[in-house]
């Protein structure tokens, strides 16, 4: 099984992060190349649309409120893995927040390299958005 993490530190308290990025319908607020998000089955399902079309399935697994985390699977996407599970946890950090989004996931018509590759810039570049919405 492959893996990929990525974690930022932002200069807001995990309380205020995690009112924007808490909702598993909020995607669409800090997350630039998900644009549209339509939440069904009373919350565990969001359909995502991206910036390019494409249609992204996924499925609430846990959530945690005192916790500020959530996990969710992946039940259709045009991405190259199967059995995807991610989770996304804010933490207090200093004066600020740490926030983490992690994966796991089999590669799918590509190598194990190239899948944790894949994931990681998209960890990576949706936390910088994140940041973005936080300024120093």
């Amino acid at each position: 099984m492959a893996t990929a993490s990525a974690s930022i530190d932002i200069p807001a308290s995990a309380d205020q992060v995690w009112q924007l990025i808490g909702g598993f319908d909020s995607l669409p607020k800090w997350l630039p190349f998900i644009p549209k998000s339509v939440i069904s089955e009373g919350g565990r399902v969001r359909t995502l649309q991206t910036a390019d079309g494409e249609v992204i399935i996924e499925r609430l697994l846990s959530f945690d409120e005192a916790g500020k985390t959530y996990s969710y699977s992946i039940e259709q996407a045009p991405f190259p893995a199967s059995d995807y599970v991610a989770t996304i946890l804010v933490a207090a950090q200093g004066q600020g927040a740490r926030v983490t989004w992690s994966g796991r996931f089999n590669p799918k018509g590509v190598t194990e390299a190239e899948v944790e590759a894949f994931f990681d810039g998209i960890y990576k570049g949706g936390l910088e958005a994140l940041r973005g919405n936080f300024p120093a």
